[in-house]
């Protein structure tokens, strides 16, 4: 039996679990340049925990500056079989007030400024995103939260903006037109990316404002963000810890064939593919490289 090792994306707030045993942070290279920090390698409930902070420590890169494609291939080469992804959003439906979690189901994504795939000319992939979010994962982070009594819906569309800034009142309601239920900066392409690792992946989406379409909230400012953030944090500590004995140590597929994807998904004839690009996909798609 495959063993699980939870790879969880997020803030300071998150990765600060009492009850995390023989923690430690290390650094993982990556061909891909550096990702946003070191990785903190654990233990929960007899799962293997690796953390990483989206943001740094500290928070010193921009949702833009982070490097994406680092933070996924620097988890898939510590041996991260799914990832959870926790993220602050703003809302677009009165029902998600602040203080919500949303297991999204869906994305828009909006980012434009962004290396989005491990993939590129010389050799070339073309993985299915119809279903982005794995529903296994995604079923038991709500089940968690349920359990622990957080406010939180399940299903949902994500809009990815590039920011920094947040949106002008027109894009807010063009967004609301489009059925979107919460937006941020940081799901795409991480979510894109995780797919081309073949790795599972769900995000909770933490609302703390209503973005500015709303009478309350037409200038959402950092100082409310991180006000209702930290109130959110142990929220996002007790999720993580519940979930994990229910994804538990003794891994099971994802529903959707996700670690497989890369099986249909590459084009490039071996004989035409790119040295120096094949070197840099082992960690992400050594799977399939020597087929």
């Amino acid at each position: 039996m495959a063993k699980t090792v939870l790879g969880i994306i997020g803030g300071s707030g998150v990765y600060d679990i009492a009850g995390l045993k023989n923690a430690r942070w290390q650094r993982v290279e990556s061909p891909w340049g550096e990702p946003s920090d070191d990785l903190l390698f654990g233990t929960l409930a007899g799962v293997d925990m690796v953390f990483l902070p989206r943001h740094g420590r500290g928070h010193v890169h921009s949702p833009t500056s982070i490097n994406y494609r680092a933070n996924i291939d620097a988890l898939k080469r510590a041996g991260v079989t799914d990832v959870i992804s926790v993220s602050a959003c703003g809302s677009f439906k009165e029902e998600l007030s602040p203080g919500t979690f949303v297991i999204v189901d869906q994305f828009i994504d909006r980012t434009h400024a962004r290396e989005k795939s491990f993939f590129g000319p010389g050799f070339v992939a073309h993985v299915s995103m119809a279903h982005p979010v794995c529903p296994r994962i995604a079923d038991a982070l709500f089940d968690a939260a349920q359990e622990e009594n957080i406010r939180c819906a399940k299903g949902g569309t994500y809009l990815a903006m590039e920011g920094p800034q947040f949106s002008t009142l027109a894009e807010s309601n063009l967004y609301r037109s489009w059925g979107c239920s919460v937006i941020g900066m940081t799901a795409t392409p991480e979510a894109k990316l995780a797919r081309e690792a073949e790795l599972p992946y769900a995000l909770v989406a933490m609302v703390t404002d209503y973005d500015c379409w709303h009478a309350d909230h037409d200038a959402v400012t950092v100082d409310q963000v991180i006000r209702v953030l930290t109130a959110n944090a142990e929220n996002a500590r007790r999720l993580v810890t519940r979930v994990a004995p229910k994804l538990g140590p003794e891994r099971t597929m994802s529903p959707l064939g996700i670690e497989h994807v890369l099986d249909t998904a590459i084009i490039t004839s071996p004989d035409k593919r790119d040295p120096a690009l094949s070197n840099k996909l082992h960690a992400v798609a050594g799977r399939v490289l020597n087929r």
